[in-house]
């Protein structure tokens, strides 16, 4: 085997891994995940492929033109020199055309799926809808207390749409963990565990009292930025019951890496008993702090 042929084999096993090993770190070998159904994480999943496919069919033209003038119009041993071409007005004013013409088509395209990506569509009829009422927070809770603000949200447009068709909660970023403040009459709230009703639009309205952190639950479309001070908004509508995993995308510090966090779409009946067993056990939990506090006083005197 000549050199040669040992240094094409070795450059085709190059192309080869690096065209293989890295959709195997991806969702779906090649595209977004959007296992949940939710709309906008089709919408964005059907913008990537077409973005990709069209990438594809670009590369693979131009690669293969490429591979042909170099094997046509290679010199030959013995043969005459090829000729040497100085410019070609027709042919640059061509592919310069052809490339923005190919920019005007991505562009119109992303701007068609962009309003169903970022604009919360309606919850179904056999959803759970919260009160409008219960919707649209405007202060972003610290997290750490109930009935308390760090800081007011000012001049932050709220997220499209009628708001008794959306269900809100607030999502906060703390170092390492996120809490899930849901709206009612009701203080409730979790940690690492969201729970949401099937059926119903759920839009997110995302902060952080410490540092920034990003919010990124992949099967459920976007991912944005939980930043102190700013309140960042996302959406998705979960149809089917089902358990989603995410992570905090933006490196926030040393335990960076167990700040996780689970969606769990449950049943508008379920969804309900959640919230009334959440909210009796923090008010036990309160009621017992507040004995073991007096308890604690008293037993001081």
């Amino acid at each position: 085997m000549t050199r040669r042929s040992k240094a094409l084999q070795s450059l085709l096993c190059v192309l080869t891994v690096a065209l293989v090993a890295p959709p195997a770190a991806l969702a779906n070998w090649f595209s977004p995940e959007d296992d949940s159904g939710s709309p906008n994480a089709v919408k964005i999943k059907t913008l990537y492929l077409i973005t990709f496919i069209l990438g594809m069919i670009i590369f693979f033209v131009v690669e293969g033109l490429l591979i042909y003038s170099l094997i046509k119009f290679r010199r030959r041993r013995g043969g005459t020199a090829p000729a040497q071409m100085r410019g070609n007005t027709p042919l640059e004013v061509g592919w310069t055309l052809g490339a923005a013409g190919i920019l005007v088509i991505l562009a119109v395209v992303t701007f068609i799926f962009l309003g169903g990506i970022k604009n919360p569509a309606s919850s179904l009829p056999n959803g759970y809808v919260a009160e409008a009422k219960e919707s649209g927070m405007k202060f972003a809770d610290n997290g750490a207390n109930s009935g308390k603000t760090q800081f007011v949200v000012k001049d932050q447009s709220q997220p499209p749409g009628p708001a008794n068709k959306h269900l809100t909660i607030g999502v906060n970023g703390q170092q390492y963990l996120w809490r899930f403040n849901y709206p009612g009459k009701d203080q409730v709230f979790s940690y690492h565990d969201l729970v949401v009703p099937t059926g119903t639009t759920v839009v997110l309205n995302i902060t952080a009292s410490d540092v920034a952190h990003s919010w990124w639950v992949p099967d459920l479309g976007g991912k944005a930025d939980a930043i102190p001070g700013h309140t960042n908004h996302t959406w998705f509508r979960i149809d089917k019951p089902g358990t989603f995993w995410g992570n905090c995308a933006e490196f926030c510090g040393e335990n960076h890496a167990d700040m996780t966090a689970r969606v769990t779409a449950v049943s508008p009946d379920q969804y309900r008993a959640f919230l009334a067993k959440q909210a009796a056990d923090i008010k036990q939990s309160q009621a017992l702090l507040s004995l073991a506090r007096k308890t604690r006083g008293q037993g001081g005197q």
